[in-house]
């Protein structure tokens, strides 16, 4: 149905923040280059960006998410490359819990009546601009499940040249059931700017526009499990990363 009534709430509530969901075609091959052995590119070459604010540790973050769609271990769902989130409280516990990649974003994201902005930088570079206007009501849909891919590993202690693992890299599946309270159709201008450190420009080129929307989700059950094992040896080229993604590095820092 696309009659539904828009959600309504405290003035200024953050609770009330819709998801800006940005979703585009890219080259398969760019997608495979950038997945560790052991995890394969979905049956789309689709990246997903999804900006938003939400409260984490009882104030707002302001997030930007970026996925590919994949499949590991015959189930559909999609690679996190990167979380850039503005408040470091909930970096480093996720990272260390579940593998979550965060790392430290500046973003400006809102609303103001049918506008929508949103603007994300990292290391001084901007990498995503978005701007658009609303375009009516869509469809709410049937409740669906979603997965997730993360990778949760540990190096091995010593210097810069020490291989191997503590803890070796294992996938982590976030599945979600979620329902849909409202969306709305965004109608706008995406432009990814050339980053070395989050590089979706360079390694992500935008080739056709899928869709993008304000989603406000409902969220019915959530579990993070560890859902396998992957290959020490094929993993460790993927080992480097620049701020907490899963983007290419050379000894933590960002491929020029």
């Amino acid at each position: 149905m696309t009659d539904q009534v828009q959600p309504q709430g405290n003035p200024g509530d953050i609770l009330n923040w819709p998801m800006l969901k940005i979703k585009y075609l890219t080259d398969r091959d760019k997608v495979a280059a950038l997945l560790p052995p052991g995890i394969a590119p979905g049956a789309k070459p689709q990246v997903t960006l999804t900006v938003y604010n939400f409260p984490v540790l009882g104030e707002p973050e302001y997030g930007v998410v970026t996925t590919v769609d994949a499949v590991y271990d015959g189930m559909e769902g999609e690679f996190a490359l990167g979380y850039g989130i503005d408040q470091e409280a909930a970096i480093f516990s996720s990272q260390e819990r579940n593998g979550q990649p965060k790392f430290p974003c500046d973003i400006k994201y809102f609303r103001l009546m049918e506008y929508v902005f949103a603007k994300c930088s990292h290391q001084g570079y901007t990498f995503l601009d978005f701007k658009g206007q609303t375009a009516g009501a869509l469809p709410t849909g049937e409740q669906f499940e979603h997965n997730e891919w993360w990778i949760k590993s540990a190096r091995s202690v010593g210097v810069a040249e020490s291989t191997g693992f503590d803890f070796p890299p294992h996938v982590v599946r976030v599945r979600t059931v979620y329902g849909t309270a409202y969306k709305e159709k965004v109608v706008g201008q995406l432009n990814l700017l050339p980053s070395p450190w989050d590089p979706i420009a360079q390694l992500l080129p935008y080739r056709e526009e899928v869709e993008n929307y304000l989603w406000w989700p409902t969220f019915h059950d959530r579990e993070i499990t560890l859902a396998g094992k992957l290959d020490p040896d094929a993993f460790m080229p993927f080992a480097d990363v620049i701020g907490g993604s899963r983007w290419p590095g050379e000894n933590g820092g960002p491929k020029k």
